[in-house]
C-alpha cells in the first residue's frame, strides 16, 4: 500500500564528499524516476542530499529479505544514473518513504560499499563513490596493463571450455540488454571482465583484477549512461571472444586495449565535464594515454 508523505523539508546536514562540493557538476536534478517497480515514479528530494528532486511516495517492501530488496533497488538507481556520484544518501528518509526500519538500509548500504558503489564518510553517511581524474588514469592504467597481460597468456592457456563458457557469457549480456536489466547487465559485464582474467591461468593476475573490481563496477556503471544502445555495450565484447579463439595474440591485445582504452576516453570525459579535480599534474601521462591506442577507430566498449 502506498504511503503518503507529508513533505518533509531537505536535511540540512546533506553534504557532498570533500572532493565534491553540491555546486561542484552545477544543479544536480534527476530524471522523473524512482528505485522501486515503477520506472515513471520521481526519486524523492530527500534521498538525494540535494533538495532538488521532486517528491514521490513508495510501495512498502515485502516483509522477506528486505536488505536484498533495498541493496537491489539502490543499485539500480546508480546504473540508471538517478543517483550521480558524490551525492547522498539519506537513510532516514530512505526507510521511511520504503516504509521500514533503517537497520536494513544501513545493511544495503554496506553492501553497495563493498560492491564499490557507495562509499562513507564518518559522520555524515553514505555517498554514491566519486572519482578524481588521477584516480581514473591510475585505475585504466593498471586494468590495461592487467588485462593485456591476460590476453597474453590467455592465446596460450584458454581451452574450448573456456571459450564456450566466455561465449555464454556474451550471450547473456545480450539477453540483459534487450531486456534493460542495466543493473544485472553490469555485474555480468564486470563478471566476463574477470572472467577473461581467471582463463588466463594466472592466479596473482586473477587476484589483482578482483582487489580493484570494486572500482572497475563504478566506472561501467557510468559508460553505461553514456551509451545510447545497450546492445552495443554487449557487442564491444565480441572482439575478444574471436581473436582467442583465432588464437592470434596481436589481435587479441588490440582488441583488449581498444576495449579498455575506449571505456576511459568515456569515463574520464564524463568526470572532465562534471568538475572533478586534477589531483596530481599531468596524471594521464602518467599512466598512458585514453587515446594513445593503436587499435581500430570504431567504438569500442568497457
Amino acid at each position: 500500500m502506498s504511503r503518503k508523505r507529508r513533505g518533509p523539508s531537505a536535511p540540512t546536514d546533506a553534504v557532498a564528499p570533500d572532493r565534491l562540493a553540491p555546486d561542484a557538476f552545477g544543479p544536480q536534478r534527476l530524471e522523473p524516476d524512482r528505485i522501486g517497480t515503477d520506472p515513471r515514479a520521481p526519486l524523492p528530494e530527500t534521498l538525494l542530499g540535494y533538495g532538488v528532486a521532486p517528491a514521490a511516495t513508495f510501495e512498502a517492501l515485502e516483509s522477506t529479505d528486505l536488505v536484498a530488496q533495498v541493496t537491489d533497488r539502490l543499485a539500480r538507481a546508480i546504473c540508471e544514473g538517478r543517483l550521480a556520484p558524490g551525492q547522498r544518501l539519506v537513510e532516514v528518509a530512505l526507510a521511511r518513504q520504503l516504509g521500514i526500519s533503517r537497520a536494513p538500509v544501513r545493511e544495503a548500504a554496506r553492501r553497495l560499499e563493498q560492491r564499490g558503489l557507495l562509499v562513507a564518510h564518518p559522520r555524515r553517511g553514505f555517498f554514491v563513490r566519486d572519482f578524481s581524474l588521477e584516480e581514473i588514469d591510475d585505475l585504466y592504467g593498471l586494468r590495461i596493463a592487467l588485462e593485456r597481460y591476460a590476453a597474453e597468456l590467455a592465446c596460450h592457456r584458454a581451452t574450448e571450455s573456456d571459450l564456450d563458457r566466455l561465449r555464454a557469457q556474451l550471450d547473456l549480456l545480450h539477453r540483459l540488454a534487450e531486456a534493460g536489466a542495466l543493473a544485472d547487465l553490469v555485474e555480468e559485464d564486470l563478471r566476463f571482465h574477470l572472467l577473461f582474467c581467471e582463463v588466463s591461468g594466472n592466479r596473482k593476475l586473477f587476484k589483482l583484477f578482483h582487489d580493484i573490481a570494486g572500482e572497475i563496477r563504478m566506472v561501467i556503471v557510468l559508460i553505461g549512461q553514456v551509451y545510447d544502445d545497450p546492445q552495443r555495450i554487449a557487442e564491444t565484447h565480441r572482439p575478444l571472444i574471436e581473436a582467442l579463439a583465432a588464437r592470434d595474440a596481436a589481435r587479441l591485445d588490440a582488441a583488449v586495449d581498444h576495449h579498455i582504452r575506449d571505456g576511459w576516453r568515456h569515463v574520464r570525459r564524463f568526470f572532465a565535464e562534471r568538475g572533478a579535480p586534477h589531483t596530481r599534474a599531468g596524471s594521464s601521462a602518467a599512466t598512458g594515454s585514453p587515446t594513445g591506442s593503436n587499435a581500430p577507430t570504431e567504438e569500442g566498449g568497457i
